[in-house]
């Protein structure tokens, strides 16, 4: 069992955890609501919790 703490991840960080996807896919997914719910911080930069971007991938493995 991990101990691991929920960490914020940056886009980038999420486009490498999902084995390179473009920027401009993971901004479209945001548009049409497809993409994991994400942080907006004050300098407009996004962030997306790890958790979210774990429960988000296992919505879409139960939808396949």
């Amino acid at each position: 069992m991990s101990t691991r703490r929920d960490e914020l991840l940056t886009v980038a960080q999420v486009l490498e955890e999902l084995g390179g996807v473009s920027e401009r896919t993971f901004y479209r997914w945001r548009e049409l609501g497809k993409a994991p719910e994400a942080l907006k911080l004050p300098n407009n930069e996004l962030r997306i919790w790890r958790s979210e971007l774990m429960r988000w991938l296992c919505t879409l493995q139960e939808a396949a």
